[in-house]
């Protein structure tokens, strides 16, 4: 009785402390993103920040405030700040790992389950009352429900960094080749465009995109193997993938690419306007992902046989 007791209060003390450490971070986690879209929306300057009334050329004529192109900024400012909240959250559980040995890194859904509460709360009331045009209440919400998506996936590798960072420097590496097809692939909406206006060049690099990302995760798939660091499991390969395509590249974009101006960029850079188009490409990856994890795994048994066979 007494040593059922000792570790129901082990297993008590033990998810208190998960919940306190994931409380912790959640709180910062509120923060910076709250910080992120009171600079955007109520701060900065909505011309530069979200490119009103720019000139983008004759294939985006409208790029007033609600036009489809402007809009899409909106949305894609969610995933820009869960880009931010990635890199930050893998940095600061990796150090703390390393200074703390006996550190455990929160489970990702507690951090994800408190932090979205008060973001279901504060990006609306932030987008809806701030600044000039304030935005309509669907705008606001589909902004919101990227930015707590969009939080999901950048939380879910925290323990990895913090408890197996080699594993994660590999997945990250795997992740790269899926990234390539994923923001490559979406330029079939403007092919018959290109072939129209005689723009190969597009075509030719959609093309060397989709082959560079296979080559790559088949290189990647032959380092593993030889260095046996472990074979990633399917979703892990695809959420890699994700998060470099969805919230890395679009957060790189902004930091980068933007001729100082810091820019929300449109969708079209990474996704699809066609819902059955984009849909198509995710299965795509997720096809890609279950064929090298297979044959990554064939390898592996391959390899296991004929050292056995040496031996």
């Amino acid at each position: 009785m007494n040593r059922e007791s000792n570790i129901d209060q082990i297993i008590k003390n033990s998810s208190s402390e998960g919940w306190l450490k994931a409380l912790l971070f959640a709180l910062g986690i509120d923060a910076l993103i709250i910080g992120l879209f009171t600079y955007w929306f109520a701060a900065a300057d909505r011309y530069r920040v979200f490119l009103y009334e720019h000139d983008m050329g004759s294939n985006v004529p409208d790029t007033s405030p609600f036009s489809p192109v402007t809009s899409s900024r909106y949305w894609m400012s969610g995933l820009v700040a869960a880009g931010v909240v990635l890199i930050l959250y893998v940095a600061i559980n990796w150090a703390i790992a390393k200074v703390r040995s006996e550190y455990k890194a929160p489970e990702w859904w507690r951090v994800w389950v408190l932090a979205s509460p008060v973001l279901l709360v504060s990006i609306p009331l932030i987008t809806m009352t701030q600044n000039q045009p304030v935005l309509p209440f669907g705008h606001a919400a589909q902004l919101t429900v990227v930015a707590i998506v969009g939080l999901a996936l950048a939380l879910s590798p925290g323990r990895m960094a913090a408890h197996r960072p080699a594993y994660l420097f590999w997945l990250i590496l795997d992740g790269f080749g899926l990234m390539l097809m994923l923001v490559t692939l979406p330029g079939l909406q403007f092919l018959s465009r290109w072939l129209e206006n005689d723009q190969t060049i597009y075509v030719l690099m959609l093309t060397l995109g989709f082959v560079a990302g296979l080559a790559w995760l088949l290189l990647m798939s032959g380092l593993q193997i030889w260095r046996d660091h472990g074979i990633p499991a399917v979703q892990e390969v695809l959420l890699a993938g994700f998060a470099l395509a969805y919230l890395v590249t679009p957060l790189m974009h902004h930091l980068l690419f933007t001729d100082g101006y810091y820019y929300i960029t449109v969708s079209d850079n990474f996704l699809a306007r066609n819902p059955l188009l984009q849909i198509a490409i995710w299965l795509i990856a997720l096809a890609v992902s279950i064929l090298i994890t297979a044959l990554r795994k064939h390898l592996a048994r391959s390899r296991k046989t004929a050292g056995e066979t040496r031996g």
